[in-house]
């Protein structure tokens, strides 16, 4: 391959990961650029797990063999079958070299007991004629491998042919660890580090999209807002450990509940607020599962319930056009259900006609402190029970461990 043909075949792999959308569509990109960089018929990335002992194989591309799958579930194979990955990879790179690609062939000697011996039995097996393999390293150690394959009665993979493996495997390295990167900021700009669940921004997202689907084809969208009770409490008595520690089960007993409504996103507001956020399910079975969510909240130690309020399109409360006002009405639901010690959830558009829920939020209009509105028309003096504000927050404001408050 000329020096100008290759150079072009570098650019167009680096593009293409680039335009690919999340880490599976960059792993197929990388695959399907390569074999086309190198003029092979098969391509396959394959990631080493450390932990098991394995090469798994992430991504097969080209002319599959029998049993081969583009994306294979669980295609893998003990690294010990191949042990140049961690083995004399790792002493040339100790002493000194760098990481490069070899070409293996099948009419090579099958010696047993060595490396060769898989990777020629392996072309022999699926009617292919020779191999390059290329190490991908990330961060100075072993990530995996490119591994590139062409049939017989093709010219055979030489040394060059090695060479600008080496040099894709390198570009594939780099598009793997930009995706890494931007995957581990999308996990901390939209994971609560507590609870491991989502957290509002993940639901203003969600919800956008969800109110799209709700307005183009009736989409049923249901919010659950719920408020952990008596949390500054045991803060104040057993410790902020204590009460990290109820938050953290509560937040499992979310995930589990969102568990039985597909597709629901079960979300940590800020504090002691949580949420379940589902589009789909008809209201019934949102409620249904609110339910269940107030039983399993009143069996956690040290946790006095929760106050868990349900706003769906499926009922009866009005055209929805933001989520703000879903949100509205979630929230005073849920001021209700707190209001009145409920183990039961509150749901907007069920309290009868006119609905008090209803009438809550149009009495309140949506201004920066409508929380507090809300608290003062529910709750004598502006406060629930224990003085705690909304949102895990104490009376002058300060979320407790510097957790971020609920908007």
């Amino acid at each position: 391959m000329g020096e100008d043909a290759g150079l072009r075949a570098v650019v167009k792999l680096a593009q293409a990961m680039a335009a690919a959308q999340g880490p599976c569509d960059v792993i197929r990109a990388a695959a399907a650029g390569a074999r086309a960089a190198m003029g092979a018929e098969f391509a396959a990335i394959s990631e080493w797990e450390r932990a098991s002992g394995r090469l798994k194989v992430l991504v097969n591309d080209g002319l599959l063999a029998p049993g081969e799958e583009a994306l294979p579930k669980d295609e893998g194979y003990p690294v010990h079958d191949f042990p140049e990955i961690v083995g004399f990879l790792h002493e040339r790179w100790a002493s000194g070299g760098e990481p490069h690609a070899w070409v293996e062939t099948a009419d090579g000697p099958e010696e047993q007991g060595t490396y060769r011996h898989q990777r020629v039995a392996a072309l022999r097996r699926r009617g292919r004629a020779c191999c390059v393999v290329a190490p991908i390293v990330l961060r100075g150690r072993a990530w995996g491998e490119l591994y590139l394959a062409r049939m017989p009665g093709r010219p055979v993979f030489d040394r060059a042919d090695a060479d600008f493996a080496t040099v894709l495997a390198a570009v594939i390295a780099a598009g793997i660890a930009q995706t890494d990167r931007l995957e581990e900021v999308r996990q901390l700009a939209f994971t609560d580090p507590l609870t491991g669940l989502a957290n509002r921004r993940a639901v203003d997202a969600r919800m956008d999209e969800a109110l799209e689907h709700h307005r183009a084809r009736g989409t049923v969208v249901s919010l659950v807002v719920c408020d952990l009770n008596g949390l500054k409490g045991v803060n104040d008595t057993l410790g902020h450990d204590v009460g990290d520690r109820l938050l953290e089960r509560f937040g499992s007993v979310l995930s589990l509940c969102g568990a039985m409504l597909p597709g629901t996103l079960a979300a940590r507001l800020g504090g002691d607020e949580f949420c379940l956020l589902a589009a789909g399910p008809e209201a019934d079975e949102v409620v249904r599962v609110a339910e269940e969510l107030c039983r399993r909240a009143d069996e956690l130690e040290h946790g006095e319930g929760v106050a868990c309020g349900v706003a769906s399109t499926g009922d009866p409360i009005g055209e929805v056009t933001s989520a703000r006002r879903l949100f509205r009405l979630a929230d005073a639901a849920q001021y209700r259900a707190k209001a009145a010690r409920s183990r039961h959830p509150v749901v907007a558009g069920r309290g009868g006609d006119p609905d008090p829920v209803i009438e809550l939020v149009e009495a309140a209009p949506p201004k920066s402190d409508e929380r507090r509105r809300f608290r003062g028309a529910l709750h004598r003096g502006g406060q629930d029970r224990g003085g705690q504000d909304r949102g895990g927050q104490d009376r002058g404001g300060q979320d407790r461990g510097g957790r971020e408050p609920a908007p």
